[in-house]
């Protein structure tokens, strides 16, 4: 992935939760160019490069309430977009 992506883009993939600026890890492995599965496998693998609040799971308000952000996502799908 050599492609220059607009700022536009990356800020519109970024949300306020628990007053912390957050990227869902699906977006976050979009940008690098690999699969959600492999993001988290290697941030889990390599914790002591991350500070302690790099990563955090949303509770089902937070999880409710950022789904009702996307009107295009159905109920049952999604239901894994909970690491930020």
């Amino acid at each position: 992935m050599n492609e220059i992506i607009p700022i536009e883009v990356i800020q519109q993939k970024i949300f306020l939760i628990r007053a912390h600026r957050v990227m869902l890890d699906t977006d976050l492995a979009d940008l690098y160019g690999v699969t959600v599965k492999r993001l988290n496998e290697q941030v889990k693998r390599n914790l002591n490069r991350f500070p302690p609040d790099f990563m955090f799971q949303l509770n089902e308000e937070e999880h409710q309430s950022l789904r009702s952000h996307f009107a295009t996502l159905k109920k049952g799908r999604g239901h894994h977009r909970k690491y930020l």
